[in-house]
């Protein structure tokens, strides 16, 4: 697996992407916003953060990066991608994803440990989980309420392309929907599933002495992609 980190200016979570990806035994490379040829990877990583300070709106200006031109055409070509945080905002802003992130129900920013149930495991991203598998990750987000017109919501749900949803299972996980997000949408992918964005951080919670260790999955299921 070859992979590559999408450094914008506002990010804050590459390295903590690249780490996590390290230690699964990939290396990736950190390829900057302005360049405009993609490394030859499996996977791209866009990851959290406030790329160009949230101007305009979170991810729109970071979606017309010379870079994501090459992300565009790697998923195209079937290639992995993956936007956590901030990267969600920009894979909807660029037209990967459909929907978008608006500002969070409560106007708040949001940074706490929430429960997300595994929707979909048939994906590069999920198939070592298993299937309504609960598990505790990490918010941190201001912008993370998804929302989309009904139809697109239904067509999310008859192809299988919510991945993550928000989830009630005990006081510590309370709210259930912390930001308003439709459906309790958490996560979503595109119809090829090759294709992830989520508001949660996997890599936050990927190793137990951090916290947890529930997002490990998410990286080591891309292993054998």
């Amino acid at each position: 697996m070859k992979a590559a980190v999408i450094v914008f200016p506002g990010s804050n979570c590459d390295r903590d992407a690249k780490d996590v990806l390290a230690a699964t035994g990939c290396h990736p490379v950190m390829a900057w916003h302005r360049d405009s040829v993609l490394p030859n990877v499996d996977l791209v990583v866009l990851p959290g953060g406030f790329s160009y300070g949230d101007y305009l709106r979170s991810g729109a200006m970071a979606a017309h990066s010379p870079i994501m031109r090459e992300v565009k055409a790697h998923a195209g070509r079937g290639g992995l991608v993956l936007g956590i945080c901030n990267g969600f905002q920009v894979l909807t802003e660029c037209g990967l994803l459909p929907g978008v992130l608006m500002r969070n129900r409560d106007l708040k920013f949001l940074c706490r440990e929430i429960c997300v149930s595994v929707e979909n495991t048939q994906t590069a991203f999920t198939r070592n989980y298993k299937s309504g598998q609960v598990i505790n990750i990490p918010i941190a987000h201001h912008d993370g309420n998804y929302q989309a017109d009904e139809a697109t919501l239904d067509a999310l749900e008859q192809n299988d392309q919510v991945v993550f949803r928000y989830y009630y299972e005990s006081e510590k996980c309370l709210p259930a929907n912390p930001n308003g997000s439709a459906r309790n949408i958490a996560g979503i992918c595109n119809r090829q599933k090759n294709v992830l964005g989520l508001m949660p951080h996997p890599e936050r919670h990927a190793e137990a002495m951090l916290g947890g260790a529930d997002g490990a999955a998410l990286f080591t299921s891309l292993l054998a992609a």
